[in-house]
């Protein structure tokens, strides 16, 4: 008995691309103004009577907001390949063997060379 090797069958490895919608919360900053009032101490009140005269003057801010900006990248994270294995089993068979017997008779004056397992038949 022996073993026949044959096509069993195939396989497709097929890569595609798939778009999904993320969502994801980012906290972002931005600058607010607020005018600050708060009373002279007396030591301040000199100082400020023993400067300049009242004047006009202007102050300016700038303020600064952030934006969440996306961006992306391509990140590798895993390799896919194929591979095969060659598994051995075992397994039981069942089927109908033919074999050829033969029988020699002689009679007590032919001396038969004796047949190897067999002895000598007559």
């Amino acid at each position: 008995m022996g073993t026949e090797r044959f096509e069993s069958g195939r396989v497709r490895l097929r890569k595609y691309v798939v778009t999904e919608e993320v969502q994801q919360t980012v906290p972002v900053r931005h600058e607010e103004v607020r005018v600050e009032r708060e009373p002279l101490t007396d030591a301040d009140r000199e100082q400020a009577v023993s400067g300049t005269e009242i004047s006009e003057a202007e102050r300016e801010v700038t303020l600064h907001e952030e934006h969440p900006v996306v961006e992306t990248r391509t990140v590798p994270v895993e390799r896919v390949g194929l591979r095969t294995e060659e598994v051995t089993e075992e397994e039981t068979v069942t089927g109908q063997v033919r074999k050829e017997r033969i029988e020699v008779e002689a009679d007590d004056t032919v001396d038969l060379p004796e047949d190897p397992g067999k002895g000598r038949g007559k």
